[in-house]
């Protein structure tokens, strides 16, 4: 079930808070609970059972981490943990690519994102279940943090399982700690002012998602049926700038309708998105886009590596074993290892003092960030790596004997989207957020939300509906 689809605006989700707001408060974790896992079941009507064997097994094994006082105990069931979470993560995630990269070099002929090759290990093609990714980072942090002594007494199985499964960040984040929902979890008042907030935060998003990420992500569709290897640079550029900024408002847009249904149930969910195309440095662009992801890495992997705190060598072995895992993250390809490499190379290159100017300068950072990043989401949205290397070729002017989509359309694509870069570019500024912030309770800011909301559902309904890109991590 998507937020962007008209079962969940017109059905699911007005049926819900009906519900959810009429029943005592006693009740509202468990109306929330059932509500998440019919949400969840309706896309995932197996995987929803491995969804709440993974919050059981999780609650069990958390209890007897902070019930067992023998330190030697605590780490068995903490490793038991890790290797269940990380286990099924493994193997929904990444057991085929292993399998099959493993089979080439056996058979001598390892190319990345060449043909699997004939070997021992069986390839299961397993369907990923939607949002895995997300909630095994969710338990791992509980589990971790129960060890670590920061969460002092459980919660009771309904409000474990209400943290793990709650519907506005279940599929694609943000990335939770239980400290920060823990309070809301127990007891949360749900005022008006809260909910309507919440409810104009929620028709933004959907408006950045359908109107905004959905239109321009048909033109980076259309450029990538050419075929990469085939288009002038120009083309080539602009198509980077396309997907640029669909992921940006695809992400974004998701982003502030799970904070605005969180708001509306009562919670507040930690941002997870500021302005990163606002940054002077790519360090500072990771410090803005996907904040809990890259929270989660520094807390439970970075710090607990070492860090920076033990050499220059050791650091740098750190920063690639993140931002590696970082890329694999995302999905499990070769592609996205080379994304999280990419970013390695670069941010150890702002490290060794290049970042700290690039980021007091008023110009220059931008423009390097808006050259930069587009090259980077190019690497992250072509997953043939040789498709890959055409494009990025096509990019710089490389070989471009075979390019038939060339400056006359570029110019017919510029001419048909300007209008649409113009906005995209606009909002991708602090400052319309800002303006909103100050006048939101104004008359006209509400009747343009309002418009936005309904022409978003009008695109919705004459077939502008893509899944949200972050679905398939």
């Amino acid at each position: 079930m998507l937020f962007s689809g008209i079962v969940f605006l017109f059905r699911f989700l007005p049926v819900f808070m009906l519900i959810y707001l009429l029943v005592p408060e006693r009740f509202r974790n468990l109306v929330l609970l059932l509500g998440s896992l019919v949400f969840y079941g309706a896309g995932e009507p197996y995987y929803v059972l491995l969804l709440i064997f993974s919050i059981l097994v999780n609650y069990g094994l958390g209890r007897l981490i902070l019930n067992d006082k023998s330190i030697k105990n605590k780490k068995a069931v903490l490793c038991l943990a890790l290797f269940w979470d990380f286990g099924q993560l493994f193997v929904f995630k990444y057991w085929d690519f292993a399998a099959e990269n493993i089979n080439k070099l056996i058979s001598g002929g390892f190319i990345p994102g060449q043909a699997a090759a004939e070997g021992p290990l069986p390839v299961w093609s397993l369907t990923l279940p939607l949002g895995i990714s997300f909630y095994t980072f969710q338990t791992v942090s509980f589990i971790i943090d129960c060890y670590r002594g920061k969460i002092k007494a459980a919660p009771s199985l309904t409000e474990f399982a209400v943290y793990i499964s709650m519907f506005p960040q279940l599929i694609a984040g943000p990335i939770v700690k239980y400290d920060e929902v823990a309070d809301r979890l127990r007891a949360r008042r749900i005022t008006a002012g809260a909910a309507e907030n919440g409810l104009k935060l929620f028709s933004i998003g959907l408006g950045f998602k359908v109107l905004l990420a959905n239109q321009i992500g048909t033109l980076w569709n259309t450029i990538m049926t050419a075929g990469a290897g085939n288009l002038s640079v120009t083309v080539a550029w602009l198509g980077a700038f396309a997907y640029s900024l669909q992921i940006y408002f695809d992400f974004w847009g998701y982003s502030l309708m799970a904070v605005g249904l969180g708001e509306m149930l009562g919670f507040r969910l930690p941002k997870n998105f500021y302005n990163p195309y606002a940054a002077k440095s790519v360090s500072e662009f990771w410090r803005r886009w996907h904040i809990t992801l890259g929270r989660w890495f520094k807390e439970y992997l970075y710090i607990p590596l070492g860090g920076n705190r033990k050499g220059f060598w050791r650091t740098a072995l750190n920063l690639l074993i993140v931002w590696t895992l970082t890329g694999l993250w995302h999905g499990a390809d070769w592609n996205f290892a080379l994304w999280g490499l990419s970013f390695f190379v670069i941010i150890s290159i702002e490290k060794s003092g290049i970042g700290k100017w690039l980021e007091k300068s008023r110009v220059i950072g931008h423009l390097y960030v808006i050259a930069i990043i587009p090259v980077t989401w190019i690497i992250f949205a072509v997953n043939n790596i040789d498709r890959l290397i055409l494009y990025l070729q096509n990019m710089f002017g490389i070989h471009m004997t075979g390019a038939i989509v060339g400056n006359e359309h570029f110019i017919r694509y510029i001419k048909e989207y300007w209008v649409l870069f113009i906005f995209c570019f606009l909002f991708s500024t602090p400052y319309p957020m800002r303006f909103y912030r100050a006048y939101k309770n104004k008359w006209y800011i509400i009747l343009i939300i309002a418009a936005v909301f309904w022409f978003s559902v009008y695109e919705i309904m004459i077939g502008s509906n893509n899944p949200f890109l972050y679905f398939r991590f």
